[in-house]
């Protein structure tokens, strides 16, 4: 995991503060390296396999930016962000939330699947750690809030950013996510028909990332800044 957390750090001094990639990076840096404390505290059930769980979960996320930066064909998942990564009328919280989005629900399945197959075990196994992951992933969520939400007094219920926030669930998200690794595990006899799901999987969850990241009018007077 120390090798994944330099990774993320070396993307966070690399990136310009306002890329949507580098505001995505930012929170996710600090999840993973929450999780990596807690695992280390010993507070999951299975730590070795919340550590396998977490790291092949981040990997898909780094193999994706440096897809993207190589010019290659990243993810259907993630292509939205990395399109609209620099432009003027998306919002901060809008690019992490498609970071998110992307993140669980195309790459959190297909790790939990890879997974099963590095530690020789089923999706069941590892449903305990993968809540106390989704806990974590929690607090991503609400520092992403807390941190890029406008206050009240700046976010009125006509501004089409509550909308889109409001148009996405991360409780569902990681419902769907496990959802999805357990039906990915079913097919894993049948080649075929898992590639197809993980196209449909890939393209859906794009889509949706595309919809969170509709450009929206800036409310006059907020301020956007991040911390690191």
């Amino acid at each position: 995991m120390e090798a994944v957390l330099a990774r993320m750090r070396a993307l966070d001094e690399r990136l310009p503060a306002h890329d949507g990639v580098a505001v995505f990076n930012r929170v996710y840096l600090t999840v993973t390296e929450t999780l990596h404390r807690r695992i280390e505290r010993g507070e999951f059930p299975g730590p070795r396999r919340a550590a396998v769980l977490s790291v092949r979960f981040a990997e898909r996320y780094l193999m994706a930016v440096e897809a993207a930066a190589e010019g290659d064909r990243t993810p259907a998942c993630w292509r939205p962000l990395f399109q609209y990564r620099r432009h003027p009328g998306v919002r901060p919280l809008q690019y992490a939330l498609a970071g998110i989005n992307a993140h669980i629900g195309h790459d959190l399945p297909l790790a939990v699947i890879t997974t099963c197959r590095t530690l020789d075990c089923e999706p069941a196994a590892l449903e305990a750690d993968f809540d106390r992951v989704g806990d974590t992933l929690v607090a991503l969520e609400e520092r992403i809030r807390e941190e890029l939400m406008p206050g009240p007094d700046l976010l009125q219920i006509a501004d089409p950013l509550t909308h889109l926030v409001g148009s996405w669930s991360l409780q569902r998200a990681r419902d769907g996510a496990w959802a999805s690794a357990r039906l990915l595990w079913t097919l894993r006899r049948s080649p075929g028909l898992a590639e197809e799901f993980e196209e449909s999987l890939d393209a859906g969850v794009g889509l949706v990332g595309r919809c969170l990241l509709t450009p929206v009018r800036q409310t006059s007077g907020a301020a956007w800044s991040v911390s690191s």
